[in-house]
């Protein structure tokens, strides 16, 4: 997945194809640290994900890459 599909599933803008996408979505973000560079809303949700064990720090576990 790009950024700007990532970015604008984050968003909303873009309606992801299924919950695994918008998680895809979201693990891209973080495994570039954009989300961090976002409105703070953006950083507050990934830490959410984080924390639920949903999304993953880069090297914690295997993530999907963002391209």
């Amino acid at each position: 997945m790009d950024i700007y599909t990532a970015t604008m599933i984050a968003e909303g803008a873009v309606e992801p194809d299924s919950e695994e996408h918008a998680i895809e979505a979201w693990q891209c973000l973080i495994n570039t640290g954009l989300v961090w560079q976002l409105q703070g809303s953006f950083g507050r949700t990934a830490q959410g994900l984080i924390e639920q064990g949903i999304c993953y720090m880069p090297g914690d576990e295997v993530s999907n890459a963002c391209i």
